[in-house]
C-alpha cells in the first residue's frame, strides 16, 4: 500500500511560508519583513482557497513559527508482545496508529517515544534501535508543516494497557489483524510493515527516505 500524496496546492503554500518564515527571520528592515508577511498571506489564501480554513488562523499559525523553518520531528514506537504490536486509536479522529508524537524541545528522540507510548498507551518501554527515518506528514492542520518520521523498536518493560485523553482504546494485533482506517498519516501500511520486519530480524538495517 502506497502512502497517500499530498496534493501540490498544499506543497506549494509550504513551501512559500518555509521561504518566508526564514527569510522573515534574516530580514534586514521593515520593508523586507513586510513583503515576508505578505508572502505568508498568501500562502494562507492558497490553503483557505482548498480548505475552507479561515485565512487569519492560518497565517496566526504561520506567525507563530520563528526561526529558520526545518521539518517537524515525529517519533513512533513499535511495542511487541509475543507475535503482535502495540496500536492505539487516536480519541481525535478514531483512526488507528502506531504510539507517538511530536518530539518536543529538550527532549531525545528515544526519550520523546518512550513517553509518547507511556502516555497514549500505559506501558513502559525501552527504545532499543531505529527502524526507519521517513519523509512524512500528518492529517489536518499540522499537514500546514513538513515533517519527518522517526519509528524505533522498543522493548516492553511493564505496564498494562491503558488508554488517555488522546486515545480511546489500547491493543495489541497480529500481522494479519491490523485494524483500519489508520490515522491520518501518523502510521502507514508501510511504517507496520518495517516494524515486524524488524521484530523478526533484529539485524536487517534501517530503511530512510
Amino acid at each position: 500500500m502506497q502512502e497517500q500524496k499530498l496534493p501540490p496546492w498544499i506543497t506549494w503554500a509550504r513551501e512559500i511560508q518555509a521561504l518566508a518564515q526564514t527569510s522573515d527571520f534574516y530580514a534586514e528592515n521593515h520593508f523586507q519583513q513586510e513583503r515576508y508577511q505578505r508572502l505568508k498571506e498568501i500562502a494562507a489564501e492558497i490553503i483557505a482557497g482548498y480548505t475552507g480554513l479561515p485565512p487569519a488562523g492560518l497565517v496566526e499559525t504561520f506567525n507563530r513559527q520563528n526561526g529558520y523553518a526545518t521539518p517537524k520531528i515525529d517519533v513512533r514506537g513499535a511495542v511487541f508482545q509475543g507475535d503482535k504490536i502495540l496500536l492505539v486509536q487516536e480519541a481525535l479522529d478514531g483512526g488507528w496508529t502506531l504510539p507517538g508524537g511530536w518530539v518536543d524541545v529538550e527532549d531525545s528522540p528515544s526519550g520523546a517515544v518512550e513517553r509518547e507510548v507511556r502516555e497514549e498507551a500505559g506501558f513502559e518501554v525501552k527504545a532499543m534501535q531505529v527502524i526507519g527515518v521517513y519523509d512524512a506528514n500528518r492529517a489536518g492542520e499540522l499537514a500546514l508543516f513538513h515533517a519527518f518520521k522517526l519509528l524505533f523498536l522498543c522493548e516492553l518493560v511493564d505496564g498494562e494497557a491503558r488508554s488517555s485523553y488522546e486515545t480511546s482504546a489500547v491493543g495489541f494485533f497480529g500481522q494479519n489483524e491490523i485494524p483500519q482506517p489508520f490515522s491520518g498519516e501518523r502510521t502507514a501500511a508501510r511504517h507496520i510493515e518495517d516494524a515486524f520486519r524488524a521484530y523478526q530480524n533484529p539485524d536487517s538495517p534501517a530503511v530512510f527516505d
